[in-house]
């Protein structure tokens, strides 16, 4: 049986826009209030503020640079303001092309910063806080190059791969109560202002591009499905990491 979401917290980070704000809507759909994230995005964050209150919920906007581990600090600390958080989802990622040669150190160090140590430093405090009996989730947002580590993307991939092994390893450190789990995305939504490149189709099984409503599906499966799927990643790429 579902665990009912009514009433309680989610903190997403990375929730203004995009698949971010798919999943903070859904989750406000399912009776959820939701603690919204972002790191540069006002305008963004008010408009899905304002469509998780239509749903009847409440939406507390946080702002923060994942970058800065003391600002992090700062935004789990604002969080558990509110009251108690049921769910963390790591969603924020940034995405700098280029392969090993050409990645700078800089580069290599900031990619980290935002799409490793901040879900790590995030989940250390989640799971800290965690008071014996109560239940509650965390959901990582993957990529299915995480587990196929390719050329493109080295920065990128290599901090996905990273968050994989936190995946698993939070699952234990947050057993029996807590349940982590990840989701690998393939293709699902084109980069913002770029046309939409058919090439990436040509490696997907599914022969298609995921919908929002199975991006939906399978984060509200995560977040209140089953408490005995733990340190799972589920693949929503169409089958590409089969190829």
């Amino acid at each position: 049986m579902a665990e009912s979401l009514i009433g309680k917290r989610i903190l997403i980070t990375g929730a203004a826009y995009r698949l971010g704000k798919v999943m903070a809507i859904a989750a406000a759909r399912a009776g959820a209030d939701i603690l919204l994230h972002h790191g540069h995005s006002d305008r963004e964050a008010e408009e899905t503020a304002r469509l998780i209150k239509d749903e009847g919920r409440n939406a507390w906007i946080l702002k923060a640079d994942l970058s800065d581990p003391k600002q992090v600090a700062h935004l789990f600390d604002e969080a558990k303001q509110m009251g108690p958080i049921y769910g963390l989802v790591n969603n924020a990622a940034i995405f700098p092309p280029g392969g090993l040669l050409d990645t700078s150190l800089v580069t290599w160090q900031n990619i980290l910063s935002v799409n490793l140590t901040a879900p790590f430093l995030l989940s250390q405090s989640y799971i800290g806080l965690h008071t014996p009996g109560q239940t509650g989730r965390i959901i990582n947002i993957l990529d299915w190059r995480a587990l196929r580590p390719g050329r493109d993307h080295f920065g990128y991939t290599i901090s996905k791969a990273g968050l994989a092994a936190l995946t698993e390893a939070s699952a234990l450190a947050g057993s029996p109560d807590i349940c982590v789990n990840a989701i690998a995305l393939g293709a699902i939504l084109p980069p913002t202002n770029e046309p939409e490149n058919t090439e990436i189709l040509k490696n997907v099984p599914a022969k298609r591009w995921a919908t929002m409503q199975e991006l939906e599906e399978t984060f509200l499966f995560l977040l209140n499905g089953p408490a005995y799927v733990t340190g799972e990643i589920i693949h929503l790429d169409g089958g590409r990491h089969l190829v």
